[in-house]
C-alpha cells in the first residue's frame, strides 16, 4: 500500500473504531478494554493479518511519553483531592518506597534466574515496578463495585503518582548499565534533584495556571482547552529540562488546579477525559504495532516465573513494608498486593534501554511486555473476586456510573431557590469561579434587565441580578443563603 495521508489517516481510523467496538465486549469478560486495543495493534502488525510493518523505537517513545503526559494530567484533573487527602501519606509510601522495594526485589530476583548484571535486573525491576490505574478502574466500574476501607481514593493515588519514581529508577539504571557503573550512591542527590525541582515546579505552574486561566479572558470557550494544553505540556518540557521529574510536575499541577474551581471546569475536566482515551488508544495500538510475538515466544517460560514473582512476592512485600508505619488491616494490605496490575507504562519504559542500544535491552523489552500483559490478564480477571472474597467490595447501585458522574458534575438536584442579589451581598460584584461553591450548587440561570443569562464561571454576578439555583439538599441552600446574604 503506498503510504500517503488519506491511506494513514484511513488505517488509524479503521484501527481506533475497530479497537473501541472489540473493547466493548471487556467488561463482559472482566478484562481491561484498552488490553484488546494492545491486541488489535498485534494483529494489525508485521506478524499479524494487518501486515503493517512498524519498528521504530523513537517514535514509539515519543507518542508513548506523549500519551503518558495527557493521561498523568486527566488522572490529576479529575482526583478529587478531598477524597485522596486522607490517604495521601499511605499513597506516597506506595508510590517511593514500594516501587522501590520492588524494583529491588524484582531485580535480584532476575539476577539469580537468568545471571544478569545486578543493575540489568534492576533496570527490569524499575521497568515493571508501576501500576495501571486506567486498567484498574475499568474493571471495578464495568462490574459496578465500590470499596471499603478509603481503598478507592489510595489506588487512584498511588497508580497515578507511581509512575515518577519508576521513570527516575528506569532512566537511571539506563545510564548506569550503559556505562558498566555499578556505583548506585549518585542517584541520592539525582533523585532529590528531580523530586525536589519537580514538585516545586508542578505546585507552582498549578496555582499559576488556575490564575493564568481564570484570568485571562479568552474570547471564544474553545481556545481554554488550548489554553490549559500549553500550561501542561509547558510543565513537562520545562521541568524535565531544568533537571526535575516531568511526570512528577505535570501530575501535581493538574492535582493542584482540580483542587481549586476554574472557568469552565465541568467541560474541561470531561474533553480532556476524552483526551486521555484517545491517547490510551493510540498508545496501545502503538506498542501492539511495535511488538514482534515471535520474538515473545521464547521468553514466555521465564516471563511466567518473573511474573509470578512480581504478582505473588514482590509486591506484597513492597505493600507490607511501605504500609507497616500505617494502620491498615491485613485484608486491605492483600487487596493492595493483589491490585497491582501493570499497563502500558512498563513497555513504554522498556523503550528507554532500546534506545540507548544496551545489550539485553530485547530481552528487557520482551519480558516487559509479556510480564504487563499476564497482569492484566491475571488480575485483572479475578480483581473483583478477591474484593468479594476479602469482603472489600460493595456492589454500586449503578455499574454505569452515570448517576455518580451527573451528581458530581450537577446535572440532578432536588432543591430549587430564586433570590435577587442585594448590592451589599458577599457575592455582588465578584465571578461565579470565585464563589467557591460546591459541586453540590448549580447558579442555572440569570435573569439582568429583562434578559437570560446563561451562566459560566466567569459571569460576574451584579445586583439587583435575579438569580435560579439548584442544589442537592437543604444544607447546600443553606450554605448558599449564608453566602449571599448582606455583608455585616
Amino acid at each position: 500500500m503506498t503510504i500517503t495521508a488519506s491511506n494513514i489517516l484511513l488505517t488509524g481510523s479503521v484501527l481506533l473504531l475497530i479497537s473501541i467496538i472489540a473493547g466493548k465486549t471487556s467488561g463482559r469478560l472482566g478484562v481491561p478494554t484498552l488490553l484488546f486495543f494492545l491486541l488489535v495493534g498485534m494483529l494489525a502488525g508485521s506478524e499479524g493479518i494487518g501486515g503493517i510493518y512498524f519498528d521504530n523505537i523513537f517514535i514509539a517513545q515519543f507518542i508513548g511519553i506523549t500519551a503518558l503526559n495527557f493521561i498523568l494530567f486527566s488522572g490529576g484533573l479529575d482526583t478529587n483531592f478531598k477524597s485522596v487527602k486522607p490517604v495521601l501519606r499511605k499513597g506516597i509510601a506506595l508510590s517511593t518506597i514500594g516501587v522501590l522495594i520492588t524494583t529491588v526485589t524484582v531485580g535480584y530476583f532476575v539476577h539469580l534466574l537468568l545471571g544478569l548484571k545486578i543493575a540489568e535486573g534492576l533496570l527490569l525491576g524499575a521497568i515493571v515496578s508501576s501500576t495501571d490505574a486506567a486498567a484498574v478502574f475499568s474493571i471495578l466500574r464495568s462490574r459496578g463495585i465500590t470499596l471499603k476501607n478509603r481503598l478507592g481514593p489510595l489506588l487512584e493515588l498511588e497508580s497515578g503518582s507511581n509512575d515518577p519514581m519508576s521513570y527516575f529508577l528506569t532512566i537511571s539504571l539506563t545510564a548506569i548499565v550503559g556505562q558498566d557503573d555499578s556505583s548506585f550512591l549518585h542517584l541520592i542527590p539525582h533523585f532529590l534533584q528531580e523530586f525536589v525541582i519537580g514538585a516545586a515546579v508542578g505546585y507552582g505552574m498549578g496555582r499559576a495556571s488556575h490564575w493564568i486561566i481564570n484570568n485571562i479572558k479568552l474570547g471564544s470557550e474553545g481556545l481554554y482547552p488550548v489554553l490549559m494544553l500549553g500550561l501542561a505540556m509547558f510543565t513537562y518540557a520545562a521541568t524535565d529540562f531544568i533537571g526535575g521529574n516531568g511526570f512528577l510536575a505535570i501530575y501535581l499541577c493538574a492535582l493542584v488546579l482540580g483542587s481549586k474551581d476554574f472557568i469552565h471546569k465541568r467541560s474541561l475536566i470531561k474533553f480532556y477525559d476524552g483526551q486521555a482515551w484517545l491517547m490510551q488508544i493510540i498508545l496501545f495500538l502503538t506498542l501492539g504495532l511495535l511488538v514482534f510475538p515471535s520474538k515473545i515466544v521464547p521468553v514466555i517460560g521465564i516471563g511466567l516465573l518473573i511474573s509470578a514473582f512480581l504478582i505473588f512476592v514482590a509486591r506484597p512485600i513492597g505493600v507490607f513494608i511501605s504500609l507497616s508505619f500505617f494502620k491498615m488491616d491485613i485484608r486491605s494490605k492483600v487487596f493492595l498486593s493483589w491490585v497491582g496490575l501493570r499497563g502500558a507504562v512498563p513497555i513504554v519504559f522498556a523503550t528507554y534501554p532500546l534506545l540507548a542500544g544496551l545489550q539485553q535491552s530485547d530481552l528487557i523489552f520482551n519480558l516487559a511486555f509479556f510480564i504487563s500483559v499476564t497482569s492484566v490478564i491475571l488480575q485483572g480477571t479475578t480483581l473483583p473476586i478477591v474484593a468479594k472474597w476479602l469482603h472489600l467490595s460493595i456492589p454500586a447501585r449503578n455499574p454505569s456510573g452515570d448517576d455518580d458522574d451527573a451528581n458530581r458534575y450537577g446535572e440532578k438536584k432536588k432543591k430549587k431557590i430564586e433570590f435577587i442579589l442585594d448590592r451589599h451581598s458577599q457575592a455582588a460584584n465578584k465571578k461565579i469561579v470565585d464563589l467557591g461553591l460546591s459541586h453540590r450548587i448549580q447558579i442555572i440561570s440569570i435573569e439582568r434587565n429583562k434578559e437570560y443569562i446563561i451562566p459560566t464561571g466567569s459571569t460576574k454576578l451584579l445586583s439587583g441580578d435575579l438569580i435560579t439555583i439548584l442544589a442537592d439538599d437543604e444544607a447546600s441552600l443553606k450554605k448558599i443563603g449564608h453566602l449571599i446574604q448582606k455583608e455585616d
